[in-house]
């Protein structure tokens, strides 16, 4: 008998759990014998990363009517890094553990490609696709920079870092590996990239499973351009932070900074030429790439220089 629970982390967003939780229930109620005959036994576990466990009552009313078990647990420390540790923790009885944000919507057929994609790569972690989905319609200049187009490749082709959206552990592995999120990172971005870089570096593999997709629903607040250039800066300060944390002594962490400065200050030269060549070409393309790849490089800089971007700061 093979154990799974999936992690469904939220942050005041009820509307979005009441949208995406009877979607993931479904699948998991359907979870039945794998490739090999093996049976599995399944379980929802909702981590809220609200101190004042707003989330408890939406789940309950979903989980009364729910053909699968749906568990609930609060995480008061905030960060997403605790909330997924929380779950690693109460997922200590479980061979395998999936992620999935409370804001992605499983389409059919989402979940069994992720297990049967583990099954038969025996990879410490198997990551599914996930499309954008927006509210509205886009900002032509946004669109233009197609800033919300996600990877795809082959089924079981390697992988070297992870987003945790979609995101299958196998957690016999990860144990044995001890990788665990950073929690230093857990109010900024990169908490799924540093994991998964760790992870690889100490032994694991990870694969691509193009047939399990998850929806990301983008709301309005997103599709800015406001929002895509912090996030641009969030991401290079992440990047660069990141290595940062996987250096493991001073001269290597020297080095890390010694390259990224200069490297930030060249993206925000270049992107910065490329947007004035776009108002030139009257171009939203190379406008918005070059404005994008600039404010990355800013993020670059700040993080060689010891300043962390906290994308998901709360004021309290």
């Amino acid at each position: 008998m093979t154990s799974l629970t999936v992690a469904v982390l939220t942050y005041r967003r009820p509307d979005d759990l009441r949208d995406g939780l009877p979607l993931v229930a479904a699948q998991v109620a359907a979870v039945g014998a794998g490739p090999d005959g093996t049976a599995w036994t399944a379980r929802i576990l909702v981590v809220d990363n609200d101190a004042a466990a707003s989330a408890r009552d939406t789940v309950a009313g979903i989980a009364a009517a729910s053909p699968a078990r749906i568990d609930y647990v609060v995480e008061a420390t905030p960060g997403i890094a605790a909330a997924r540790n929380r779950a690693l923790d109460e997922s200590a009885g479980s061979d395998v553990l999936v992620f999935i944000d409370d804001d992605e919507r499983p389409r059919p057929g989402w979940l069994e490609p992720l297990l049967s994609t583990w099954s038969a790569t025996g990879a410490a972690a198997v990551m599914g696709r996930v499309i954008s989905e927006f509210e509205g319609e886009l900002d032509p200049w946004v669109a233009a920079g197609q800033f919300f187009r996600r990877r795809s490749m082959p089924t079981g082709t390697a992988i070297a870092v992870a987003a945790a959206g979609n995101l299958l552990l196998d957690l016999g592995q990860v144990r044995a590996l001890g990788v665990r999120f950073d929690e230093r990172v857990g109010l900024g971005s990169g908490e799924d990239s540093l994991f998964s870089r760790e992870l690889v570096r100490r032994g694991g593999s990870m694969a691509w499973c193009e047939e399990s997709v998850a929806t990301d629903v983008v709301p309005t607040s997103r599709m800015s351009r406001r929002w895509v250039l912090d996030r641009a800066r969030s991401h290079g300060n992440a990047e660069c932070l990141i290595d940062l944390y996987l250096a493991e002594t001073a001269a290597a962490r020297l080095a890390v900074r010694a390259r990224n400065l200069p490297r930030g200050a060249v993206r925000i030269a270049g992107g910065g030429a490329r947007y004035l060549v776009g108002l030139l070409v009257r171009s939203d393309r190379h406008q918005a790439r070059g404005l994008r790849s600039a404010h990355r490089g800013l993020g670059i800089a700040a993080g060689a220089i010891g300043r962390s971007h906290l994308e998901y700061a709360r004021e309290h």
